[in-house]
Formats: structure tokens, C-alpha cells, sequence
């Protein structure tokens, strides 16, 4: 997969995604991330991306023409066209299911936004979609963006086992279930007896209930198409 991301702020995924399962990753060759400065594509002297908003109004609002100049000249040196997906609170939320379509895309183009918005021209025109990663705002499209790519690149074949991603939360609609390590008793406070019984099936079936119930307690309106567990202990 192929990863372009436009922002006014490209230094600050340095850090992130050099680090962890994002940098092994990138360093097997199963992703690659291009940052792209949005100010290269500006054509004011002052490489000026944000103007005051038609109409009057607090702050300033994102210019268009940065963003279609650097969406064309990505297309343009390296093709195919890619998907542009614009990181906005107002777009559809990030969930697994929609990460897992993404994951099927060979190309992502991402566009930050910041300040007081994007003029609407872009999202209307230029963007394929708009994704939110949750009901409230941040300063800019920069850390959603991250959130994206983290989530993303977890699913390309070859970045995890596919073991680990089937036993974690959201995998198979339910919260992923308890986990313990050693030791078995810390401070009063013990391993449930079933993970050290050595009884494999009795195990899954355990973990099952309990993410169940964690799900049940904590996110129940993942359950809405689901039904409770049959098992001897209810």
C-alpha cells in the first residue's frame, strides 16, 4: 500500500510513524508513507495556504488551490490515481469495517486540514470521502490522520498474525476479553483458575462469555446484531 499525506504540518508524524509496527512495516516493504508539505503547492510568495472566510466570520479558512495543485501533482508523478480521503469531525467515523475496505486500497491520498476549516470546494470536489475518528474537534487533520494510518497498516497482510488480529477488539463484533500474564497472584489479586486448567476449548469458550459481557457492559450497542452466548453458566 501506498500512503500520500498532504498537511501544513508534515514533521509531526516523524516520530510516529518511525517508531514500532509502523516503521518494521515500512522497513518489510508492505507500506510506504509520503508526506507532502502543503505550502510546496502554494503559488503565494509567502507560501500563504489560508485566507478569511466569504461572508465574515472568526479565523481563517483552508484555500483550495494548494490542495487540488497537490492532489494533481502526486497523480501526475506518481499514478495511479489514488483514493483522497479528506480528515474532517464532520465525516463518517472510523470503525474496523471501514478500515478493512481501505485496507483493500492500493493507493490512500490523505488531506489535513487546520485553522477554521477547509474552504468547501475541496470536500465537494476533491475529496472521495470525508472520515471523522470521533464526535469532537481537534486542531488540525494531523492526528486523525495518524489514527488512520496506525489502524490501517495493522490489517496489510504480513504486518501481524493473523491470529492477533482475529482475538482483538472490534475483530469479531464483540470487546476483546480479559488478558492476564504472570504472575499468578499479584498482591492478592489471582489468575482465573480456567486459563491455567490447560483445557483449550474450555478456554475459548471463557474468553468468549467474557468479552460478551465486557461488550454487553461497556459498548452494548455493539450487540444489536448479535445474541447472547449459550453457555451452562448463563
Amino acid at each position: 500500500m501506498l500512503i500520500e499525506i498532504v498537511s501544513v504540518f508534515p514533521g509531526l508524524f516523524q516520530g510516529v510513524f518511525s517508531e514500532s509496527i509502523l516503521k518494521r512495516a515500512q522497513e518489510k516493504r508492505l507500506v510506504e508513507i509520503r508526506l507532502h508539505d502543503l505550502r510546496a503547492f502554494s503559488d503565494d510568495k509567502h507560501r500563504k495556504v489560508d485566507d478569511a472566510p466569504y461572508g465574515g466570520g472568526p479565523g481563517m479558512v483552508m484555500k483550495p488551490e494548494p490542495f487540488f495543485k497537490a492532489v494533481r501533482t502526486i497523480r501526475k508523478k506518481h499514478p495511479p490515481a489514488g483514493r483522497v480521503i479528506l480528515l474532517s469531525p464532520q465525516g463518517k467515523l472510523l470503525t474496523q469495517e471501514r478500515l478493512k475496505k481501505l485496507s483493500k486500497v492500493e493507493r490512500l491520498i490523505l488531506l489535513c486540514g487546520r485553522y477554521e476549516g477547509i474552504d468547501e470546494r475541496v470536500r465537494m470536489h476533491l475529496a472521495d470521502e470525508e472520515i471523522s475518528i470521533g464526535d469532537y474537534v481537534l486542531t488540525g487533520g494531523e492526528i486523525p490522520a495518524m489514527v488512520l494510518v496506525d489502524a490501517l497498516v495493522r490489517l496489510l497482510p504480513g504486518v501481524l498474525s493473523e491470529a492477533s488480529l482475529e482475538e482483538e477488539s472490534f475483530a469479531r463484533g464483540l470487546l476483546e476479553y480479559p488478558q492476564y500474564t504472570r504472575p499468578k497472584d499479584f498482591e492478592g489479586k489471582n489468575v482465573p483458575d480456567i486459563l491455567l486448567s490447560g483445557d483449550h476449548e474450555n478456554i475459548r469458550q471463557w474468553r468468549y462469555r467474557e468479552a460478551f459481557k465486557r461488550t454487553l457492559k461497556l459498548r452494548p450497542d455493539l450487540l444489536q446484531n448479535r445474541e447472547k452466548p449459550r453457555n451452562s453458566d448463563g
